[in-house]
């Protein structure tokens, strides 16, 4: 009796047991991942990113049924906008990973040994992140009006900007950790760190490798990359089960379908506009909502399919017909 009134017990807003669900199905999944799929460094092919990529979003699709079912149809459609929003922001973060990648001169076979530990790091951020900004909401209820006009002022910049900048273009991080980190000229085969003797003393000290280099890059690029996606989701729903589970799910999804996008990702070129429509509806919703009334989620779901599905259908039209326009392609 003890135990069923432990899982009871509300832990943001959810009983544990909700939370224990959602944790031992994102563990299982990276443990097939890791220990059964990818226990050897190995390139993977397109068809096995889309095939593993089909699989995480059928799973995350469906615990957003559950979620539906389970928790009703506000909190299943939320749950859906915000993982619909949050797989489209991180589509950017695609172009990013294969520029530090690139940089790093990190070969395909070792790729998917940084972006797995890579999901490690994010599960803990993203659960940092959106903790503090849940309960900042839950304290000051007008953090969302500043959520709201910074959503707007982003999509906006997105409409006008050409390019966003990069952590690897601005190459500030970089710098940071060639000056403070002894690391190796080369790979050392999977290893994140090398024990070898130091260039001055002679005694075995610790390197790190340019794959951990890699590694810590790809973090700060999803953190900085939550500072837009976080508020966005947000401003959808602030129940931290919701928000959380739609992130880490998107995320898992889009890890795994990056070595099919990384080498078509300029497909997507005209994906952003739509994304930045999207931004300045969510903005805009948060001061109808809290001025007018909250709008139906179904209406929220509606207009963020629709806007994301144009901007893709779009990309890939506009696209194709500049390819099939250049001879000899």
């Amino acid at each position: 009796m003890e135990s069923v009134t432990i899982l009871t017990v509300d832990y943001f807003g959810k009983p544990l047991w909700a939370w224990l669900l959602f944790g031992g199905l994102v563990t299982a999944l990276l443990a097939f991942d890791l220990g059964i799929l990818h226990r050897k460094a190995r390139e993977i092919p397109v068809s096995e990113s889309l095939f593993l990529s089909a699989g995480y979003l059928s799973v995350g699709l469906l615990f957003g049924a559950w979620t539906w079912w389970a928790m009703g149809a506000e909190s299943g459609m939320d749950y859906l906008t915000a993982f619909l929003v949050e797989k489209s922001l991180s589509l950017d973060n695609v172009f990013v990973i294969s520029l530090i990648f690139a940089t790093l001169a990190v070969p395909r076979h070792l790729q998917h040994r940084v972006l797995f530990y890579g999901i490690l790091g994010v599960i803990v951020l993203r659960a940092i992140v959106i903790g503090f900004g849940t309960a900042l909401v839950a304290q000051f209820t007008w953090v969302l009006f500043v959520f709201g006009g910074l959503l707007i002022i982003t999509g906006i910049k997105m409409l006008l900007i050409s390019e966003k900048p990069t952590v690897v273009a601005d190459s500030r991080v970089l710098r940071f950790l060639r000056r403070h980190l002894r690391i190796t000229t080369g790979l050392r085969g999977e290893s994140f760190f090398s024990r070898e003797p130091h260039p001055v003393t002679g005694m075995r000290v610790w390197f790190a490798t340019p794959l951990f280099v890699a590694l810590i890059l790809v973090e700060v690029a999803d953190l900085i990359f939550a500072v837009d996606s976080v508020p966005a989701v947000l401003a959808i729903t602030t129940d931290p089960y919701v928000v959380y589970t739609s992130n880490i799910f998107a995320i898992l999804g889009l890890r795994a379908l990056y070595f099919a996008l990384a080498a078509s990702v300029h497909r997507f070129r005209y994906l952003k506009y739509a994304l930045a429509l999207v931004l300045i509806f969510i903005g805009a919703k948060i001061f109808v909502n809290l001025m007018y009334g909250k709008i139906d989620p179904a209406i929220s779901l509606g207009v963020t399919f629709s806007l994301l599905a144009g901007g893709i259908l779009f990309s890939l039209w506009k696209t194709n017909s500049v390819h099939a326009a250049q001879p000899g392609k």
